[in-house]
């Protein structure tokens, strides 16, 4: 139990002081604000919280690697489920995503007009593709103009943080501010000052640290940011998702404030060898990219080693490194056909094997490949799963007979 409440407090001091860089003062725009309901059959004790964290850049590219291995885990889960149907948002209790990974969440969590997921992983792999080809998120507005992020209007409309069938966490940094900003579900359902569109909080976790940034603001228009990328402070957002989820103890009670009563797969955004990736982040500083990629490594670590004995169960990191293609050999991606180069180095990485970041030792590989960790990882959610429908139903028995015995009650008293 110690181990417990000192895990916990190591995450909120994360959170707090190096994570959101605040010292004192309103930290308004970042604390929970309780709120949005209890998730179904989640909150019983003696599960998991499932939680879904998926690392991300500025460009669609950035997240091929996350969108790749999203579908590989839906198509296991729809295996094991014996489903079609199914989606991972139906088997995770909350999503964070940064970046493109972002984006890849809000689409995989967005919910449609019968309550169900609107996209599926596979939906959301080929808009990236898609984005991919046309060089960005931009739409064609009339003519050769362009609207900033307007791709993200035609995938989500006017919906907002509040249109998600399970929590969704989204940072970005605000300039204005000069801090962090987490976009959260529970914090737009205490109030509408914190409720975004979907599409803006897409726009704004993508904005690129080196170009324009993106104003957006709430619903209601009384919250104005203005937003760069989530890469300079939250380009793996793992470390913020477990802290939500700890700390929020009203729709997620199955935490108990442990972080042993965790699921968490992390997907890495991965390496590329020589692609116009691999130039473009030539250009980058060199101090930049190692600030971003020592940043993601650290919460890697740190994360790993919080969770301890169970690090190998109960904490998953998807990562991969970059591959060079062999001359002539033809792409192969996640359903079989023929696609670009960009989707085939994706699925090349989850081939490979596991990459891990270790504290002061750098990054070693694992025995597993990323594919089959992602294997592995679908099984403790169909476990998990299984648990909580038969905790359903043994619930549901006990009040069927505690009803029952309340209507034979009265008549019992009738007779004598």
């Amino acid at each position: 139990m110690e181990a417990d409440r000192l895990t916990y407090e190591i995450f909120s001091i994360l959170e707090s002081k190096f994570l959101f860089g605040y010292g004192g003062g309103d930290p308004k725009s970042l604390q929970y604000c309780g709120g949005g309901g209890a998730l179904p059959a989640s909150g019983s004790r003696g599960g998991k919280v499932c939680v879904l964290c998926i690392d991300g850049g500025a460009r669609p590219e950035d997240g091929l690697l996350a969108a790749s291995a999203l579908v590989r885990l839906e198509a296991a889960v729809q295996r094991r489920a014996g489903s079609k149907a199914a989606r991972l948002a139906d088997f995770f209790d909350v999503a964070a995503g940064s970046g493109a990974g972002g984006v890849l969440a809000a689409m995989m969590f967005a919910r449609g007009p019968c309550g169900r997921p609107m996209y599926s992983a596979d939906d959301a792999l080929g808009f990236l593709l898609r984005r991919v080809r046309r060089h960005g998120w931009s739409a064609r507005a009339g003519g050769l103009l362009r609207r900033p992020g307007g791709a993200f209007h035609k995938v989500f409309g006017e919906m907002t943080l509040r249109d998600t069938v399970r929590p969704v966490l989204v940072p970005c940094y605000d300039l204005a501010t000069r801090a962090p900003f987490l976009f959260s579900r529970a914090d737009a359902a205490q109030s509408t000052a914190y409720d975004f569109r979907l599409r803006d909080a897409c726009a704004a976790t993508c904005a690129p640290s080196a170009g324009t940034a993106v104003e957006v603001s709430s619903v209601d228009g009384v919250t104005r940011i203005t937003a760069v990328g989530s890469g300079v402070a939250l380009g793996n957002p793992t470390a913020a998702a477990i802290t939500h989820v700890l700390n929020n103890r009203r729709e997620f009670p199955a935490a108990a404030g442990s972080i042993d009563n965790l699921l968490v797969i992390s997907i890495g955004t991965g390496e590329t060898g020589n692609s116009r990736r691999a130039a473009s982040r030539a250009r980058t500083p060199v101090i930049a990219r190692i600030a971003a990629e020592g940043a993601s490594d650290m919460v890697d670590q740190a994360v790993a080693m919080a969770f301890g004995h169970n690090r190998t169960s109960n904490y998953v990191r998807i990562q991969g490194m970059g591959v060079a293609r062999r001359r002539g050999e033809r792409g192969v991606a996640c359903g079989g056909e023929e696609t670009e180069k960009a989707v085939w180095v994706a699925e090349a990485m989850l081939q490979q094997r596991n990459v891990e970041a270790v504290m002061f030792q750098g990054r070693r590989l694992a025995g597993e490949t990323n594919a089959e960790k992602l294997e592995r990882f679908s099984r403790e959610l169909i476990r998990e799963h299984g648990r909580r429908k038969q905790q359903q139903q043994q619930h549901q028995v006990a009040a069927t007979a505690r009803h029952a015995g309340e209507l034979s009650t009265p008549a019992t008293k009738k007779q004598l």
